[in-house]
């Protein structure tokens, strides 16, 4: 039995899946079905529906459904096999979780009598980046000196996503769709994304990117949070898309991370030096990747050499990084400690079902009763 299927959904759905050489390999006649040469079985269009992860009935639609990413979706440059505005299944999914997270946690912090967040859309774009980069620090209680206060970069980052925490921004980082291991967030796609709100603002870092590009990252998405503005982006070698609020946020972010002031009166002691960045990064304790992006920025190195050490760089950390062993720390990451808290008590307390619960942090039966435990014991 061969089913009639509109060839603009299939079109569609092999767009939205982000795996379309993937699909073309597994169905060698897929081209056909797209030009309405050949139909597909009723076998083979359920085969195909489960390989682009797509609700069958979808297929069957006389028309591509409305399925929008709810936010901004800001990439540095246009991929031709990728139509503006189309989103894979993963970050659509992922960004819809994070929307229930956040709606949750907001309408608790309401009830209990929480006053909005004053620096949600503080910040205007004509701003000076050194001004508003400032009042970031202000926010988090991060001193002109905050970074000798840890050994190195890795250090100043956990500290840093403690400190966003403890301000009202909720953090998630995760390089996969909930628990499942097998859905993987593409770091070409995205690096992470912003939620914009007065009461719950979130921020998502994909923790599928080398951690040496997270720091930026996180830099970037606060920056977002000042302006006010919900987006995704990919950062596609730390740069931002032609776009007024990325360039904005970005040159937001460098001058968080390393004050271009600072870095001028640095630079001469170190240029000449084959380990510079290396340098720049103990100095300001960010990782090489973002000393060597400043020095791009501020025109201390042309963008052939810096291309040249970020792409050997995130290689070398792509190679040798390795998953953490402690589940429930990897986890803390993923939910974030604040909400992670919100949930557990509020569903001890009865003010939540745990069935709610568990879909809120993507945990379930003894597996959140342990996480529950090891997050409340911290905080005993």
């Amino acid at each position: 039995m061969r089913l009639s299927v509109n060839t603009s959904v299939l079109a569609w759905a092999l767009a939205r899946s982000g795996r379309a050489r993937e699909l073309h390999t597994s169905f060698p006649r897929l081209s056909d079905w797209l030009s309405g040469e050949a139909s597909p079985t009723l076998r083979q269009l359920e085969d195909f529906a489960r390989a682009s992860r797509m609700p069958f009935g979808y297929l069957l639609l006389e028309a591509p459904p409305a399925d929008p990413l709810p936010i901004a979706l800001f990439r540095t440059k246009e991929e031709k096999d990728t139509p503006p505005g189309v989103a894979s299944p993963e970050l659509i999914d992922t960004v819809h979780w994070m929307l229930r997270r956040q709606a949750w946690f907001r309408e608790q912090l309401i009830e209990e009598g929480w006053e909005p967040l004053r620096f949600v859309r503080s910040a205007s774009l004509t701003a000076p980046p050194e001004e508003v980069a400032h009042q970031m620090k202000e926010i988090l209680g991060l001193g002109p000196t905050w970074v000798d206060d840890h050994r190195n970069w890795t250090g100043a980052l956990k500290a840093l996503i403690d400190k966003i925490d403890q301000a009202g921004i909720l953090v998630a980082v995760s390089g996969i769709v909930g628990n499942n291991t097998h859905r993987i967030l593409k770091v070409d796609e995205f690096r992470g994304f912003v939620l914009a709100d007065e009461y719950a603002p979130l921020v998502f870092v994909n923790g599928a990117d080398a951690k040496a590009a997270q720091m930026f990252t996180l830099a970037h998405e606060l920056a977002h949070v000042w302006f006010g503005q919900s987006a995704a982006f990919d950062l596609r070698n730390l740069e931002p898309a032609q776009n007024r609020i990325e360039q904005a946020c970005n040159r937001v972010a460098a001058e968080f991370l390393v004050p271009a002031s600072l870095l001028r009166r640095f630079w001469p002691s170190v240029r000449k030096m084959s380990s510079r960045f290396q340098a720049i990064a103990q100095q300001f304790r960010v990782s090489e990747i973002v000393a060597a992006r400043r020095a791009l920025e501020l025109s201390l190195i042309t963008k052939e050499e810096f291309l040249k050490f970020y792409l050997a760089q995130t290689e070398r950390e792509r190679r040798s990084q390795q998953g953490s062993g402690d589940f429930y720390a990897t986890q803390n990451l993923r939910i974030g400690r604040r909400f992670g808290e919100a949930v557990i008590r509020a569903a001890r307390e009865g003010r939540l079902l745990y069935r709610e619960a568990y879909r809120l942090v993507g945990l379930h039966g003894q597996t959140f009763d342990r996480y529950a435990q090891a997050i409340l014991g911290m905080v005993a």
